[in-house]
């Protein structure tokens, strides 16, 4: 038995389909630490997609891309905070997720590239600091070493 491979508008259901199925296991599988990292690859992400948007003139697209950044940030990684034990650190988190909000809609609002660069920015700093201190091998080999 042979298979042809889907081509069109059903080849990009297929492979988004089994993008989708990755994404799943990763998330049911996944640590509490690396779930916080793929909200910021799926944030970061969305805000590469605006940008490819706003390079094409896309207000709809870049519209949604925007909204999904938002969404994970204020959905996401803001409401995951734990402004209780996590001190000033939790605070000061939570005003920077608050700014690259307002970064976000203001680069929708006006389409202004530098906005959404500011954004982008200050979130991959966020992100590359959380992968390298709190989601490595080292540091899950730590926490099951304790």
């Amino acid at each position: 038995m042979t298979y042809s491979m889907p081509r069109g508008p059903r080849a990009n259901r297929s492979v988004q389909a089994y993008a989708n199925i990755g994404l799943e296991t990763e998330v049911l599988s996944a640590s509490p630490e690396r779930l916080i990292t793929l909200l910021y690859d799926g944030a970061l992400a969305a805000i590469a997609k605006a940008r490819l948007y706003m390079e094409n003139n896309n207000a709809q697209g870049r519209g949604v891309a925007l909204s999904k950044a938002i969404d994970i940030i204020e959905s996401g990684l803001k409401a995951s905070l734990n402004m209780e034990a996590g001190g000033d650190l939790a605070k000061n988190l939570s005003a920077t997720y608050d700014l690259m909000i307002s970064h976000l809609m203001l680069a929708n609002l006006r389409n202004d590239i530098s906005k959404l660069d500011l954004a982008e920015n200050m979130l991959r700093e966020i992100a590359d600091a959380w992968k390298t201190s709190v989601d490595t091998p080292k540091a899950k080999n730590g926490a099951a070493a304790a």
